[in-house]
């Protein structure tokens, strides 16, 4: 099954008026490993074209095999999520707004308290890898660890020709067919992110200069054979946060979650342990 509508529920974020003109915001998220209350919490951040639903069972079974409690949502104009209203165009800092105002917000609302967001974890891919970079910049102290796969940290010419065959594939393919089993709102989801990836402005985004302020756990991953973005995403990201950890997979694109779960899920899980070993020693 792709949707999981009816294991989600809905949860209203108010007074957001720099992420949207309206005055709240309703996000769909799902609980996962709900009775563990004692577990760290994992924060799924997903894709530009993602969701919840779109998600499938990989967070469910990374928090099976890492002992956590996951948290996934699907952010506005996505999913299940209040949809973007159609004259609205993501702004060129909309990936900032979502982690400095949208998560925390969210997090807020949900009870996750600053004991439990210091032993949390967020791991988001592609726009959402680029989206945990910023909060665990922007909030050094509040996470145990980061995990980022397959980020953007500036744009490059290979992303934007890839999104240029992505709008052929939904105008004149099956893209939107296919995508319109994962968001109620489909064209919001596609044309929010498309448009503003080919947004000439957008050609100047770049977060690089606030990597140094990432002070927790970094591991980021990328396949070499990434549609999407070269292997200097990554490696910027290392010159720029010294303690970061690089995984390289081979012969894997730009979704390692379902192109290569096996090799992605035993890099994060020795990640987490050595993470998990080097706190024990300390407290020792």
């Amino acid at each position: 099954m792709d949707r999981l509508d009816q294991h989600t529920a809905v949860i209203c974020v108010a007074d957001l008026p720099a992420t949207d003109d309206r005055e709240s915001l309703c996000l769909e998220y799902q609980w996962l490993n709900a009775d563990q209350t004692n577990a760290p919490v994992a924060v799924f951040l997903h894709e530009g074209l993602g969701s919840i639903s779109m998600w499938k069972d990989w967070p469910q079974k990374l928090c099976e095999q890492l002992g956590f409690r996951g948290l996934v949502y699907s952010r506005p104009g996505y999913g299940g999520s209040t949809p973007r209203a159609a004259d609205v165009k993501w702004p060129v800092d909309f990936m900032q707004r979502q982690a400095h105002d949208v998560l925390p917000a969210l997090l807020d609302v949900l009870d996750i308290d600053s004991t439990e967001r210091a032993r949390m974890w967020v791991i988001g891919h592609s726009d959402g890898g680029s989206i945990a970079l910023l909060y665990a910049a922007a909030f050094p102290d509040a996470l145990a660890g980061v995990i980022a796969i397959a980020p953007h940290v500036f744009v490059e010419d290979v992303s934007v020709e890839a999104i240029s065959q992505a709008t052929t594939l939904y105008t004149q393919g099956d893209l939107r067919v296919r995508l319109s089993r994962y968001h109620a709102d489909v064209d919001s989801a596609f044309y929010g992110w498309n448009d503003i990836w080919l947004n000439p402005e957008f050609r100047h985004w770049n977060i690089t200069d606030l990597l140094p302020s990432i002070r927790c756990p970094l591991l980021a991953v990328q396949g070499h054979d990434d549609e999407y973005a070269t292997m200097a995403q990554i490696d910027v990201i290392a010159s720029r946060v010294p303690h970061a950890q690089l995984v390289k997979l081979p012969a894997c694109g730009h979704s390692p979650h379902r192109q290569c779960p096996a090799m992605l899920d035993a890099s994060i899980a020795a990640f987490v342990a050595s993470i998990r070993s080097s706190v024990t020693s300390t407290d020792r």
